[in-house]
C-alpha cells in the first residue's frame, strides 16, 4: 500500500460498538463480515414482520398514554413546562463553593486528591525538564532515530523535518510543554486502559459491567470531561492530565479486551493441554497473540490523547493548545496557524511512529535483506546505539550552548497570514461575482438551514419530541434504547436548558445532513476508481490524524465567527470517517451478487442503487452514527468561535468559574451525545 489508513480517534470509536477484530491497516469497519451469499449479505430489518411491528407499536403506545396526560396537564408551545424543570444552579453554586473552600482542609482533598496533583505535576515537570535538558538537537536526534530503527529513514526524515519545523515556527518550548503532558497522560492512559481491558477480557461479568461505562465515554465530547477535573483539581496541568488519561482510556481498554478475547482458541487448548495455569496462559499465549491489539490500542490512546490535551489548554493545559486558544480568542489568525502546524506535524510524527511499532510486532526481516545499518542497530545492542547516539547530539548541543532553538533560526508566520486573512476580507468573504463570497455562504446555511431547524425544534411541543426520539429509537434498537433515549432527551429538559440544547442540536442535525451528503459523495467516487481512492487517501490520513481544536482555525479564516462556522468544522472533521466507513462498506459487498447483477444487464446507477446500497446498509448505519457523534464533539467546541448554545455555556462556565452553568451545560451535552448515539446507532447483527 502507498499509504497505510490512519487510525484515530474517530476510527477507535468506529471500532468500538463493533467488537470486531481490526487490522491496524485497516479504517474502522461496518457491522458485519463479508457474506458468501445475497441471504447472508442482506441485513436484518429493524422491523421483522408482524412481531416487529408489535414491538414498535406497544411501547408507542405506552409512551402516548404516558405523555398525552403530561401534554394536557402541562400546555405550552416549544418550551419545557417550568414545573418539570429543576433549578440545579443553587445547589451546584453551594457544592462548587464547597469544594474549593475545602480543598486545602478537607481529608479528601489533603490525603488522596492532594497527593495525586503532586505526582501529575512533579511527573510532568520532570518529563519537562529532561525535555529541555536534552535540548532541540538531543530530542529531534532521538526521534529521528527511533523512527528510523521502527520504519526506515523516510519516517525519520519526516520526524527530524516536523521537530524542526516546530523549531522555526518559534514554538520549540510550547512543543515540549505538550510533549511532557502527552508523555505522562498516555503512559497513564494505557496503564488504566489495559488494566481495565484485561478485566474486561478475562471476565465476561466484568466486561458486561464495563460495557455502558465505556460505551457512555466513548460518545461524551471531549469537553464534557473538563468540568468535573474542574470541579475537583482546579484550573491546571493535574486537571488536564487527569482528563486526557480519562479521555484517552476507553479505547486502549476496549482494544485490549478485544484482543484477548479473539486469541486464538486452538493454542489457548494447547496451554492449558500442556498443564500451564491461567497466569501462565495469560502471560505466554493471550498477550503476546493480542499484541498487536495492544499497539494499536497504544495508537488509539497516543492520538486521543493528543487531541484532549490540546483541548485541556482551556483549563490551563499550557503548551500549544494554550497558543491555539488564545489567538482564537482574540481571532489572531496567523498566531493561531503558527500553533496549529506543530501541533498537526506532532500528530503524524506521533500516528506514524505508534503505526510503525505496531505493524513491526511480529514482522521478521530476514538478515539477508537487512542493510548494514539496520543490522549494526537491531536487537538491544541497537538500542543502546541509539540512546548513546541522541546522548551524543545532547552533549553536542550543549557544547554549542543552544539547548533551545536559537531565536535567529525562527520564521513568524502571524503578519503574512493575517495579511491573508485581510486579503481574503477584503476579496472572498462578499467580492465573488455570481458565486457569492464565504460570508455570502455562512448567511445562507444560516438563514436557510440552522435557523429555520432551530425554530422548527424549539416550537414542536415537547411531547412530540420525546415520542420522535422514542420511535426513532425503536427503528434503530429495542424498547430499552428507546427508554434510553426518552430519558436523556427529558433529562435535558428537567436541567433547565431545552431551548439552548435544541439550538446545539439543530447545530448537529445540519452539520450531519452536509456531511453525510458529501461523504457519500466523496466515497461512491473513491468505491469505484482506485485512482481517486489513492487520491484521496493521504488526505483523509491527514485529516483523521489531526486533533479537533485544529480545524477551527481555517473556518474562521475563511468564515469568521458564529454558528456556521461552527458547523463547518463540525463537516471537516467528520467527513473523513464517514469516508473511510462507506467506502469500506461499498467495496466488501459480495462481488458473486455485483457479477449476478450486472451480468443481468444492470447498470452502473442501477447496481449501486439496487444492489451495493442496499447490502452495504450495516455500514451506512454506522456511518451516520459516526457522522452524528463526531459532529457533537466539534459543535461543541464550536462555542469558542461564536457557536453559542451549549458549547458557550461551557465555555463561559470554564471561563468565569461558573460551575453551575458549565456543569448544567455539560451535563446536557452528556445526554445529548447519549441520545444521538442510541438513535444512529443501528442493532447488532443476531
Amino acid at each position: 500500500m502507498s499509504a497505510t489508513p490512519t487510525r484515530t480517534p474517530a476510527d477507535a470509536r468506529a471500532d468500538a460498538p463493533s467488537e470486531a477484530p481490526q487490522s491496524s491497516e485497516r479504517p474502522a469497519g461496518p457491522r458485519h463480515s463479508r457474506a458468501t451469499s445475497t441471504q447472508q449479505n442482506r441485513p436484518r430489518r429493524a422491523v421483522p414482520g408482524r412481531a416487529g411491528r408489535r414491538r414498535i407499536l406497544l411501547p408507542m403506545g405506552v409512551a402516548v398514554a404516558l405523555l398525552i396526560p403530561l401534554a394536557v396537564a402541562f400546555p405550552g408551545a416549544g418550551s419545557w413546562p417550568a414545573a418539570l424543570a429543576v433549578d440545579l444552579s443553587g445547589p451546584l453554586g453551594r457544592a462548587g463553593d464547597w469544594i474549593i473552600d475545602h480543598r486545602d482542609t478537607h481529608p479528601l482533598f489533603l490525603y488522596f486528591f492532594g497527593h495525586v496533583s503532586n505526582v501529575v505535576v512533579v511527573s510532568v515537570r520532570a518529563v519537562y525538564v529532561l525535555l529541555l535538558a536534552a535540548g532541540w538537537t538531543g530530542v529531534t536526534a532521538l526521534a529521528a532515530l527511533v523512527a528510523w530503527r521502527l520504519a526506515g529513514i523516510r519516517l525519520a526524515l519526516t520526524c527530524a523535518a516536523a521537530f524542526a519545523a516546530c523549531g522555526l515556527l518559534g514554538m520549540w518550548v510550547p512543543t515540549m510543554q505538550t510533549l511532557a503532558l502527552m508523555a505522562v497522560a498516555v503512559a497513564a492512559s494505557v496503564v488504566l486502559g489495559a488494566l481495565l481491558g484485561l478485566a474486561a477480557g478475562l471476565s465476561p461479568r466484568a466486561d458486561r459491567a464495563l460495557r455502558p461505562v465505556l460505551d457512555t465515554m466513548q460518545i461524551l465530547p471531549a469537553f464534557a470531561y473538563l468540568l468535573p477535573m474542574v470541579l475537583v483539581f482546579g484550573i491546571g496541568v493535574p486537571a488536564a492530565v487527569l482528563a486526557t488519561v480519562v479521555y484517552a482510556a476507553p479505547p486502549m481498554a476496549r482494544l485490549t479486551a478485544l484482543g484477548l478475547r479473539e486469541a486464538d482458541a486452538g493454542v489457548m487448548e494447547a496451554a492449558a493441554s500442556l498443564g500451564a495455569t491461567g497466569r501462565q496462559r495469560l502471560l505466554t499465549a493471550r498477550l503476546p497473540l493480542a499484541r498487536r491489539q495492544l499497539l494499536l490500542g497504544v495508537n488509539q490512546a497516543i492520538m486521543t490523547g493528543l487531541s484532549m490535551a490540546v483541548i485541556a489548554s482551556v483549563i490551563g493545559a499550557g503548551g500549544l493548545g494554550d497558543r491555539v486558544y488564545q489567538a482564537l480568542a482574540s481571532v489572531d489568525v496567523g498566531a493561531a496557524l503558527a500553533a496549529g502546524i506543530p501541533i498537526v506535524l506532532l500528530a503524524v510524527v506521533l500516528d506514524r511512529t505508534a503505526d510503525a511499532a505496531g505493524r513491526r510486532i511480529g514482522a521478521t526481516v530476514p538478515v539477508g535483506e537487512r542493510n548494514l545499518l539496520r543490522r549494526v542497530f537491531s536487537g538491544w545492542y541497537g538500542r543502546f546505539l541509539t540512546l548513546l547516539a541522541a546522548v551524543a547530539a545532547t552533549v553536542a548541543g550543549r557544547i554549542a550552548g543552544s539547548t533551545l532553538w536559537p531565536e535567529s533560526w525562527t520564521v513568524s508566520l502571524a503578519a503574512p497570514v493575517n495579511s491573508a486573512v485581510a486579503w481574503m476580507t477584503d476579496h472572498l468573504y462578499s467580492g465573488v461575482p455570481v458565486v457569492g463570497g464565504t460570508a455570502d455562504w455562512a448567511a445562507r446555511f444560516t438563514g436557510w438551514m440552522l435557523d429555520p431547524l432551530r425554530s422548527g425544534l424549539q416550537a414542536a411541543p415537547w411531547w412530540l419530541l420525546l415520542l420522535v426520539a422514542a420511535a426513532l429509537a425503536l427503528l434503530a434498537g429495542t424498547w430499552r434504547t428507546a427508554l434510553t433515549a426518552v430519558l436523556a432527551l427529558g433529562a435535558v429538559g428537567v436541567l433547565g436548558v431545552w431551548e439552548t440544547s435544541l439550538d446545539t442540536l439543530s447545530q448537529v442535525l445540519a452539520a450531519v445532513a452536509v456531511t453525510l451528503v458529501l461523504g457519500f459523495a466523496i466515497a461512491v467516487g473513491a468505491a469505484r476508481s482506485a485512482r481517486a481512492e489513492r487520491l484521496l487517501r493521504p488526505v483523509l490520513d491527514v485529516c483523521q490524524t489531526l486533533p479537533q481544536f485544529v480545524y477551527l482555525i481555517p473556518v474562521v479564516a475563511l468564515f469568521g465567527v458564529g454558528r456556521a462556522p461552527a458547523a463547518a468544522a463540525a463537516v471537516v472533521y467528520a467527513l473523513p470517517a464517514v469516508v473511510r466507513i462507506t467506502v469500506q462498506g461499498l467495496r466488501e459487498v459480495d462481488p458473486t451478487v455485483v457479477e449476478s447483477a450486472r451480468s443481468l444487464g444492470a447498470t452502473r446507477s442501477q447496481l449501486l442503487r439496487q444492489v451495493q446500497l442496499p447490502l452495504a446498509r450495516p455500514a451506512l448505519l454506522l456511518a451516520v452514527n459516526q457522522a452524528v457523534v463526531l459532529v457533537l464533539a466539534v459543535v461543541i467546541i464550536g462555542g469558542l468561535v461564536g457557536g453559542g448554545a451549549l458549547g458557550y455555556d461551557v465555555v463561559l462556565g470554564l471561563a468565569q468559574g461558573d460551575l453551575a452553568t458549565g456543569l448544567v451545560a455539560g451535563a446536557a451535552i452528556v445526554c445529548l451525545g447519549l441520545l444521538l448515539d442510541r438513535v444512529t446507532q443501528p442493532v447488532k447483527e443476531a
